[in-house]
C-alpha cells in the first residue's frame, strides 16, 4: 500500500457505540484514529454515513478457490464431511506462491466489503507429505505478504492440529500437512511475533477438540508464552463431533471445554452451534467471545446458533466469512438474523427492548466481538473510543436505497435492503485502500491470481 496516510478527516455522519455524531473532527495518529480538540481547516470531509471498520474473525484464506467448486453431490447424504474431503484434495495443491495469490484476491474482496481486519486461522502448514519446507514459516508469511500488500490489518492464528478424532486417532493422509508438535507451533508463533506491527498480531489456536487430545490441550496451555493474546477454537459445530465427544469424554465439546480449560476473555470459540442453554449461559459466564459464520454454516448444513438466549444473558459475538463462500458482512448478519427468523418464525429477533433496531444490535455486536477476537480490544475496551486502528468503512450515501432512510434507519437499510454493495471508500490502517469501490490494487492481484488459479484447474 503506497498511499499516503491522511492527517485528519471530517465525517460528515460518524457511528460509534453511542449513536451518530455530527461533523466530528478526528486525527490520525500512527494509524491510530484519535478525537482533534480544534477543527482543522485542511481535514478531508467525509460526506455521508461513516462507520468503524469491521473485522472477519474466522478465514480459512485458501478455501476462497474452492468456493463455488462444491455445490454438486458427491455422496448419497452429502454433509460438512463429504465436503471436507473435496477440501482436502484441493488444500494437497497449494504452495506457498498459490496461497499468497489466493488470500490477496481474497482480502481485496473482504476490503471492498467493508472488512478491515482478518483473522486468520492458519493450519496449512507443511507440505502436502507432512515435510516442512525450507523454510516452516514460508505458508504463514505467504498470508502476512497479502495482507500488507493488499492493507488489511491481520491477526495471524497459527493452528495445533495433532489427531484425527475423540479417540486420538492419527491424521489420515490428507491432513498430514496440518500437523505441528506444540513446541514447533509455538516456535512458529515467537519467531512470527518478531514480525508484528500496528497491522499484524500473531495470536494461536486449537483447531478443535477433536484434534488436540487432553493432555497435548494442557501441555499447549502451560507452555504458550503469551496467555493474553487470543486464542480461538472451532467447537460444538458438527452433531457429529458433539456425538463423538459426549461418547468418548463423557460430555458435549463445550460442557468439557469450561470444566477443563480456563476459558477466560482471551478465548474464541468459532461456531459454538449445537449448545444447551446451560452451555451458551457457561460461555457467557467464561467471558469467552463466539465467532459465528453463517454463510457457512449454512453452507455446510451445520445448524443454527441459538442466539436470543445467548444475547439476552449478554454474550458476545464476532463474524467471519470462514470458507468464503460468501465475503460480506452485510449477508452473515442478515443470515445471522433470518436463520433465528427461520427457526422461530418471527421477525426482528436480535432486536431488544434498550436496542430495537436489529441492524444496529447486529453491528455493534459484530464490532465489538471482531476486534475482541482479533486481540486488539478486549472484553472491557470500548471500540468507540477509538483507540484503536484508524480503519473506516465510507456508504454510498447517494444510493437510491438510502433515499427514505433517517439515520437511525441507516444501519437497518444497509444490512436489509437489496444485494447492492453500498461500501464506497475504506480506510485501513489510516490509508485510503478502496475508493469508489474498488481497491487501488484490484485489477493486478485478479490477473494474478486467475492465473494460479488456471494452473491448479
Amino acid at each position: 500500500m503506497t498511499e499516503p496516510r491522511v492527517a485528519t478527516i471530517k465525517p460528515e455522519n460518524y457511528w460509534t457505540a453511542n449513536g451518530w455524531q455530527h461533523s466530528p473532527c478526528l486525527r490520525i495518529d500512527q494509524g491510530r484514529l484519535l478525537p482533534q480538540s480544534r477543527p482543522d481547516p485542511n481535514s478531508e470531509t467525509l460526506n455521508g454515513y461513516v462507520l468503524p471498520g469491521l473485522c472477519n474473525a474466522h478465514s480459512h484464506a485458501f478455501q476462497r478457490a474452492i468456493a463455488g467448486r462444491t455445490e454438486h453431490r458427491t455422496a448419497a447424504r452429502d454433509s460438512f464431511w463429504s465436503w471436507r474431503e473435496t477440501m482436502y484434495q484441493f488444500a494437497g495443491r497449494i504452495g506457498p506462491d498459490e496461497l499468497r495469490a489466493i488470500a490477496a484476491q481474497l482480502y481485496v474482496e473482504m476490503l471492498e466489503a467493508g472488512y478491515t481486519w482478518v483473522a486468520e486461522f492458519h493450519y496449512l502448514h507443511h507440505q502436502p507429505d507432512g515435510q516442512p519446507y525450507a523454510d516452516p514459516a514460508a505458508m504463514a508469511l505467504a498470508l502476512i505478504e497479502a495482507a500488507a500488500e493488499t492493507g488489511i490489518g491481520m491477526t495471524l492464528l497459527p493452528v495445533l492440529y495433532q489427531t484425527g478424532g475423540f479417540d486420538a486417532r492419527p491424521l489420515n493422509e490428507r491432513q498430514r500437512r496440518f500437523w505441528f508438535s506444540v513446541e514447533g507451533l509455538l516456535a512458529l508463533c515467537q519467531r512470527l511475533r518478531g514480525l508484528e506491527s500496528d497491522r499484524l498480531i500473531v495470536g494461536s489456536a486449537l483447531h478443535s477438540l477433536r484434534a488436540v487430545a487432553p493432555a497435548v490441550l494442557s501441555e499447549f496451555l502451560a507452555a504458550e508464552s503469551a496467555p493474553q493474546r487470543p486464542l480461538h477454537i472451532h467447537i460444538a459445530e458438527q452433531c457429529a463431533e458433539v456425538d463423538e465427544c459426549l461418547a468418548l469424554r463423557g460430555q458435549t465439546p463445550v460442557a468439557w471445554l469450561l470444566d477443563h480449560a480456563a476459558v477466560d476473555q482471551h478465548w474464541h470459540l468459532v461456531h459454538a452451534t449445537h449448545l444447551s442453554d446451560a452451555e451458551a449461559l457457561g460461555i457467557v459466564q467464561s467471558g469467552a467471545n463466539v465467532v459465528l459464520c453463517p454463510t457457512t454454516e449454512a453452507n455446510l448444513g451445520d445448524g443454527v446458533f441459538p442466539l436470543q438466549k445467548y444475547l439476552d444473558a449478554g454474550g458476545s459475538f464476532a463474524i467471519g466469512s470462514d470458507s468464503h463462500i460468501s465475503v460480506s458482512p452485510v449477508e452473515e448478519l442478515r443470515w445471522l438474523e433470518y436463520g433465528q427468523r427461520l427457526t422461530k418464525r418471527q421477525r426482528n429477533v436480535a432486536a431488544s427492548a434498550l436496542q430495537p433496531s436489529v441492524g444496529t444490535r447486529l453491528f455493534d455486536a459484530a464490532w465489538r466481538g471482531g476486534w475482541r477476537a482479533a486481540g486488539v480490544a478486549d472484553a472491557d475496551d470500548a471500540p468507540g473510543s477509538q483507540a484503536l486502528a484508524a480503519d473506516l468503512i465510507v456508504l454510498d450515501h447517494q444510493h437510491p436505497q438510502f433515499a427514505a432512510s433517517d439515520l437511525a434507519q441507516v444501519l437497518d437499510t444497509w444490512l436489509f435492503a437489496g444485494n447492492q454493495n453500498l461500501v464506497r471508500d475504506v480506510m485501513s490502517g489510516g490509508r485510503w485502500c478502496v475508493r469508489e469501490g474498488r481497491h487501488q490494487q484490484r485489477d493486478v492481484i485478479a490477473a494474478r491470481y486467475r492465473r494460479v488459479m488456471r494452473g491448479l484447474r
